[in-house]
């Protein structure tokens, strides 16, 4: 089967997406109660940011079929110049909401563009406000695909595979769809990359493959012939990653004695020794790295792997175990295969010493194994995976141990926890013109809709996106976290009562900068209260104080705030790091992203309620702003973790220094002088916004390529005739904006040590209006007629080498950067 015969041979139906529902006996969607009549969907706040695709045959007509076959025929013709999905299937459903398909005038001719005047933004805007604003869901987050990493999917089709359920969670139309995705992003050397856009590797060719021989297409078939030879031509599957390992040993096609130990009995280890902390305990891992690691471990202890009745599966096992390897199955010599990864998955390298460890280690195995020790560490590490299941309804922090988790409780024979893992599995799934996929969460709800608030809010379009930041803040107060999880210290947890989570109250891990984001969000909705626009009540005093409380919680000692939780162990414990492909996993570090988000809301927060924790606040305020400086590059940069790259860290690291309360010295008047750590802060940002600049292109957007995220040096989107990327365009004006590079410092000439703040003064105050302007009529020039903006390549990023897509980003932050723009414009005139 084909992409492109796929169409072709399913039935007539379309893919819907349901939000807020809270069962469906629809296909795709799973079934709300078992046949115990046991509930199998559980909810904190009645699914409130639930989106599930459903297969609708009832509600299908035939043009409605047609347009969708030739969107999906679209993308497959144009895959390998657009890999990215533009979310059509979305946008078309959402089309009665959308409005008019001609708000705006033709696109014109590169060289002729829009004028950056108040008259015209405006009406850019307004196109962009009502196309995005119809994109929203019922109660108030903006749906959108979260996809990109390859290696997802896989996961999902061996797990339910080996479990035997894999018909019920793929039914046919499903596993059209799931094949669709993967033949549309086989890159064109016969490989898959480890993300949508990356190059071929050996970790996501082979778990493609086996995914689609799961699937049922032949071995014949032109896709899987061209991925075979590519995985033979470079040694095989032995040369898989650790994690590929992982996979194939529980199918069973490779071999346990070939993967590195992943000891259970490390969940047995104290916590600390007298007070001493014990660095080494996993607990002390970043709890992504912890939380996938666990139910790894459990299955390794137990040595899991396919156990079928049925006699075709077997075969198929069989099979896969000559059509994968170079060597005859039998004759692989294990212990060597441990250690072996193809260069093109190599992004991180085994140390010597970590190869010396899994060595000494799998020396124990053959006493461990079958020992009391083992049973008992099985025992905990089960204890901890249940406890994750039940505090996130089933969801788990992310599709990797949720997949995991599920294949846990599977085979410790725990059938109704299994179940319970069914229905939370499309939580994770979604369809768009390129096929069925498994995203990096549950969704990016809350995330998406705390940024889309406040750009909606920066277009002074009030009136018109009154009912649109109405539903928003609906879905903000319902979203936020009102508990702790049970027994914090004995399951390793951070606290999140007042906390917001990055999609949905029932997924309800806490982080630090989208509890930051939603509180900015919501202390916002004061302003317009003052306006006479009609939000909604206010978030209660109490649950702002209860997110500040979290916000303070996250700083670490050298003033960074980290992502869930505060970093437990050090930088050294990388040396451990068994995943080959991902860089930094071990310990949740402080970030400038994350640092600069809890800055801007405390400060948006102290104009509310100053005196609420004021001391600790500003001595938040104090050691953060050092840790932003420190990490401040020679060139003017930060490095960005979360998104692409350079551009999208100078944007926080500039909103994070704009956030700290500014101090004067002496009177006011010509003789003012600014404190010395505000100068720095200053000059900084000047640095920044220097870099920024320099890096202009000529179409007068910023492009930036993801190969700057792995390579850690600032890349150009390519080719270089391309146009630049919107979403970065949107950073960089937003940045310098914030940066308000013009201020006036002429007073401090001559003053030192402020002589360098107000050097190039003028010169800046020139250079960049006459920037901000260009990038605003180069986002206007890309806007479509019916006030969108066009996907291009994707923009987001986690553990520096994997990237991952932010759909509605092409929507937010244009109209964010435009708003702000606008504003500028207005205060100048």
């Amino acid at each position: 089967m084909s992409a492109s015969d796929a169409s072709a041979s399913e039935p007539e139906g379309v893919w819907l997406l349901q939000c807020a529902s809270s069962s469906t006996t629809r296909v795709g969607s799973g079934e709300g109660s078992g046949e115990d009549g046991k509930d199998r969907l559980v909810s904190l706040n009645s699914h409130v940011g639930r989106q599930v695709w459903v297969y609708d045959t009832d509600a299908a007509p035939l043009d409605l079929v047609k347009k969708v076959r030739s969107l999906q025929a679209s993308f497959t013709s144009n895959r390998h110049t657009c890999r990215h999905s533009s979310d059509e299937l979305l946008r078309l459903q959402r089309k009665p909401f959308t409005g008019a398909d001609d708000k705006l005038p033709a696109r014109s001719s590169k060289s002729t563009r829009p004028s950056a005047d108040v008259p015209t933004i405006d009406k850019h805007l307004k196109a962009g406000c009502e196309f995005f604003n119809g994109l929203q869901a019922d109660d108030g987050h903006w749906p959108g695909d979260y996809g990109g990493p390859m290696f997802l999917m896989p996961g999902l089709i061996i797990a339910t595979w080996v479990a035997e359920v894999e018909d019920e969670v793929f039914p046919p139309p499903a596993k059209i769809e799931v094949i669709r995705y993967l033949l549309n992003h086989q890159n064109e050397d016969g490989g898959f990359g480890l993300h949508i856009e990356g190059h071929s590797t050996m970790f996501g060719t082979v778990l493609s493959y086996v995914s689609l021989r799961l699937m049922e297409v032949d071995a014949d078939h032109p896709a899987a012939k061209t991925a075979r030879e590519w995985i033979k031509e470079r040694g095989g599957a032995t040369y898989i990653t650790s994690w590929g390992k992982f996979w194939l040993s529980i199918l069973a096609v490779y071999d346990w004695r070939g993967q590195n130990p992943l000891t259970p009995e490390m969940w047995l280890m104290p916590y600390s020794f007298c007070g001493i902390p014990n660095y080494l305990h996993p607990g002390r891992f970043w709890c992504h790295c912890r939380m996938v690691y666990l139910p790894m471990s459990y299955l390794y202890g137990v040595r899991a792997c396919s156990k079928f009745t049925n006699p075709h599966k077997w075969r198929l096992i069989h099979t896969l175990r000559t059509e994968i390897f170079v060597e005859a199955f039998d004759d692989i010599d294990w212990n060597k295969a441990r250690n072996q990864c193809a260069k093109e998955d190599l992004y991180y390298p085994h140390p010597p010493l970590q190869d010396a460890l899994w060595y000494t280690m799998d020396c124990l195995e053959d006493v461990l194994h079958h020992s009391f020790v083992r049973r008992w560490a099985n025992e905990e590490v089960l204890r901890h995976v249940r406890y994750e299941d039940e505090n996130t309804r089933y969801i788990d922090i992310g599709p990797v141990n949720k997949v995991i988790n599920m294949l846990v409780r599977y085979f410790a024979g725990d059938m109704d926890g299994f179940r319970m893992h069914i229905p939370r599995i499309y939580d994770y799934l979604w369809v768009a013109e390129d096929g069925m996929k498994m995203q990096g969460y549950n969704g990016s709800q809350l995330w998406d809709t705390a940024f889309a608030v406040q750009a909606l809010s920066s277009t002074g379009l009030h009136i018109d996106c009154a009912r649109a930041i109405y539903r928003a803040h609906t879905y903000m107060k319902e979203t936020q976290v009102r508990e702790d999880c049970p027994k914090l210290e004995r399951y390793y947890r951070h606290i999140s009562k007042g906390a917001w989570p990055f999609s949905t109250r029932d997924h309800g891990w806490p982080i630090s900068d989208c509890t930051a984001e939603g509180l900015k969000a919501c202390l916002g909705m004061g302003g317009l209260l003052n306006v006479g626009i009609d939000v909604g009540m206010m978030l209660p005093i109490e649950r702002m104080r209860d997110a500040v409380d979290v916000i303070l919680s996250f700083q670490n000692s050298n003033g960074g705030c980290a992502t869930y939780e505060n970093t437990r162990s050090f930088e050294a414990l990388e040396l451990i790091n068994p995943a080959e492909t991902f860089g930094d996993i071990i310990v949740d570090y402080s970030y400038v992203e994350c640092t600069s988000a809890c800055m801007q809301a405390l400060g948006a927060f102290s104009k509310f309620d100053a005196f609420y924790r004021c001391a600790h606040v500003a001595s938040f305020f104090r050691r953060a702003e050092q840790y932003i400086l420190r990490n401040q590059r020679d060139d003017g940069s930060w490095y960005g973790s979360w998104g692409v790259c350079f551009t999208y860290a100078i944007w926080f690291g500039c909103c994070g220094l704009s956030a700290v309360p500014r101090k004067t010295l002496g009177k006011k008047g010509a003789t003012q002088r600014f404190a010395p750590q505000t100068v720095k802060g200053a000059l900084a940002m000047r640095r920044a916004i220097i870099f920024l600049l320099d890096k202009q292109r000529a179409d007068g957007g910023w492009g930036e390529s993801y190969l700057s995220c792995q390579d850690k040096v600032y890349s150009q989107i390519e080719p270089p005739d391309a146009p630049s990327h919107i979403v970065m365009t949107s950073w960089a004006m937003l940045a310098m904006m914030q940066a308000n590079i013009a201020w006036d410092t002429t007073c401090l000439a001559g003053v030192e040590p402020y002589a360098e703040l107000a050097s190039d003064a003028e010169n800046l105050a020139r250079r960049v209006p006459q920037a901000l302007a260009a990038g605003a009529r180069f986002l206007m020039h890309m806007q479509e007629r019916n006030g969108d903006w066009p996907q291009q390549s994707i923009s987001g990023v986690f553990n520096r080498n994997c990237m991952i897509s932010y759909s509605q980003y092409r929507n937010i932050f244009p109209i964010w950067a435009l708003g702000e723009f606008k504003k500028a414009l207005k205060v100048q005139s």
